[in-house]
């Protein structure tokens, strides 16, 4: 990649340049310093000050282990050398890594295609909105997509194209090292492990049916064992001190963070995340019903007409909200009521609970405007926004249905190509994962972003 930069810097040099520019105008314009950015610098701040990995609660520090334990480092070194409660020096490093990521991207491009193809990938991730947004907060995303397009670059390197890789057991060491910083920011990491895993085994099985000329001549079943055994090791034993922790502090064994974020004296609210499960399939009704509960009102009028099957179901689940604004609070008894109509509505309709909503889900995903990071109106359909915000949400949603439709139609134009069906994988394997969860956001699609501007590229493919 350093030869390629250095060959072709009349081009590099500007395009990264202009990236950089897209990525210090939205830090200084819109920075995020969110409720969730607050969180996790406290965790930082007292694992840093008083060396206890905790929150502060009414004035007391508690252990924690909601949140893993990769993004609070991160925000405690440079606090330890920018000062305390520095956020943009938080940012500025999270532009340089994502920066960074635009280079691991059009090094993969490079390798699977033609350097016209690293060209175009550099410069569609150095100018994709949604990436330079999200260097601009506070968050765990930019950092898990650079880990992402790092381990998905040096598998490409593992599997030896064109014969051009050096010390292979090394890079997939390092690759499952880099699985790991994925899986040490968030837990969805575990996808990129799995994903993986599954390609190195799908190799291996076309090796021992001796399908030698489908694949190189140094993927042998004997080297494919190899990795898979040095991704899974770099990727786990980084976990064991996390693990080893939770187990000595809490009396938990607990790998990596909880399903839903929680300590282990925050109630969870299971028959309430199952009903919304029932009808939920969109961003809008995260932030109007499913963030604010506990603790805040939610409004009836705001469900969809799924949400009822019928005017007795919509009577009682106007009751349960009704009892729910009363206190604010999920009680044990209101969330049975919860999962009660929630398995009722399962058993009337099947295919719509573990088919139709998750498919939905996955495609609002995919597909919708991402301003969350905006004020913009998360109802930006209805036409009744700011001007300015509104022309933002329809920008932003013609821009990510470019880049879609882009990485469709590169897929389809590269698919012979040996190594492509790792990202394809991927893809695949997170959009399932995300169709399971009861809220859709589309910031969870950002870390497929890598292998969508891979796939992107092969349009632009040309050699030389």
């Amino acid at each position: 990649m350093i030869e390629m930069v250095r060959k072709n810097a009349r081009f590099f040099l500007p395009a990264a340049l202009a990236g950089l520019a897209l990525r210090l105008f939205l830090l200084f314009r819109a920075p995020a310093v969110v409720d969730d950015s607050r969180l996790y610098a406290d965790i930082a701040k007292n694992w840093l000050l008083h060396g206890v990995y905790g929150i502060t609660n009414s004035g007391v520090i508690m252990p924690t282990l909601s949140r893993l334990p990769g993004y609070p480092a991160f925000l405690a070194g440079i606090f330890w050398l920018f000062g305390i409660d520095n956020f943009r020096a938080v940012l500025f490093i999270q532009v340089i890594l994502d920066l960074g990521t635009c280079f691991l991207i059009a090094e993969v491009a490079g390798r699977l295609f033609s350097n016209r193809a690293a060209k175009a990938a550099f410069l569609l991730a150095a100018l994709c909105p949604f990436l330079a947004n999200y260097a601009a907060a506070a968050l765990t995303e930019t950092l898990e997509v650079f880990f992402t397009a790092l381990a998905l670059n040096l598998a490409i390197r593992g599997l030896n194209i064109e014969a051009r890789a050096s010390r292979p057991r090394l890079t997939w060491l390092a690759c499952g090292l880099a699985i790991a910083g994925a899986l040490l920011l968030r837990p969805d990491g575990g996808i990129l492990l799995a994903s993986m895993g599954g390609y190195l085994l799908w190799l291996l099985v076309r090796a021992l049916r001796r399908q030698v000329s489908l694949l190189p001549a140094s993927l042998t079943p004997r080297s494919l064992l190899v990795a898979g055994v040095l991704v899974a090791t770099g990727a786990l034993a980084p976990l064991a001190p996390w693990t080893i922790r939770n187990l000595h502090t809490l009396h938990r064994f607990q790998p990596l963070a909880p399903r839903y974020a929680n300590d282990s004296d925050e109630p969870l609210m299971p028959g309430f995340n199952r009903w919304v499960k029932t009808w939920m399939a969109d961003y809008v009704s995260v932030e109007e019903i499913y963030w604010p509960v506990p603790g805040s009102d939610i409004e009836f009028s705001r469900l969809p007409r799924r949400a009822f099957d019928s005017p007795q179901q919509r009577d009682e689940t106007a009751q349960l909200f009704s009892d729910y604004n009363a206190s604010h609070d999920m009680t044990p008894e209101l969330d049975a009521r919860f999962a009660s109509l929630a398995r009722e509505r399962i058993h009337d309709a099947p295919l719509r609970y573990y088919l139709w909503l998750p498919a939905l889900r996955i495609a609002d995903m995919w597909l919708r405007p991402r301003t969350e990071l905006f004020p913009s109106d998360p109802r930006w359909w209805e036409f009744n926004d700011d001007p300015r915000w509104l022309t933002l949400s329809l920008a932003f949603g013609l821009i990510n249905l470019a880049y879609v439709a882009f990485g469709i139609a590169g897929l389809l134009r590269g698919k012979e190509f040996f190594g492509i069906g790792l990202f394809v994988f991927f893809v695949l394997l997170r959009s399932l994962f995300l169709g399971s969860l009861e809220n859709p956001e589309p910031r969870y699609t950002l870390e497929c972003y890598p292998a969508v501007i891979v796939f992107a590229s092969t349009c632009f493919r040309r050699s030389g």
